[in-house]
C-alpha cells in the first residue's frame, strides 16, 4: 500500500514538474553586437541570470532569443542585463559605462568585422 501510494505521489510530482517545464517562455530582443566576442559575451552573461535557460544571439539581425522562466524573470529584466552588459537592447540604450568597457572592436562605432590585432 505504501509503495502505491510513493508511486502515485512520485508520478504527480513528475507530471507537475514537467507541465512547469513547457510554461517557458521565448523573447527576441534587438541588440547592437557587432562580432564573435559580443556574441560570446551577451550568451554567457545571459546564462548566468537568473530563470534563463537558454539564448542565442544571431549576428547577422542582431536578435538575441532567449528562452526564460516567466516565474524567475521578465522580459525587463533580460533586457537590463544586455543593457549592463554594454549594449543596446531593443530602443534601451546601453549602459554608457558598461559599453566604454567593451574591447575597441565590440563599441558601436566599430566597423563589424574588423578586430582588433
Amino acid at each position: 500500500m505504501k509503495t502505491t501510494i510513493l508511486s502515485f505521489l512520485a508520478a504527480f510530482f513528475l507530471g507537475v514538474a514537467n507541465v512547469h517545464a513547457s510554461d517557458d517562455k521565448e523573447v527576441k530582443i534587438k541588440t547592437s553586437a557587432i562580432c564573435e566576442m559580443c556574441k560570446e559575451r551577451i550568451e554567457r552573461n545571459l546564462g548566468l541570470s537568473k530563470g534563463v535557460k537558454e539564448s542565442n544571439l544571431n549576428l547577422k539581425d542582431k536578435v538575441v532569443t532567449v528562452k526564460y522562466n516567466p516565474n524567475k524573470t521578465t522580459p525587463e529584466a533580460i533586457k537590463a542585463t544586455i543593457i549592463n552588459t554594454g549594449y543596446d537592447a531593443d530602443e534601451q540604450l546601453a549602459s554608457q559605462k558598461a559599453h566604454d568597457r567593451l574591447p575597441d572592436c565590440c563599441r558601436k562605432t566599430a566597423t563589424p568585422g574588423l578586430m582588433k590585432k
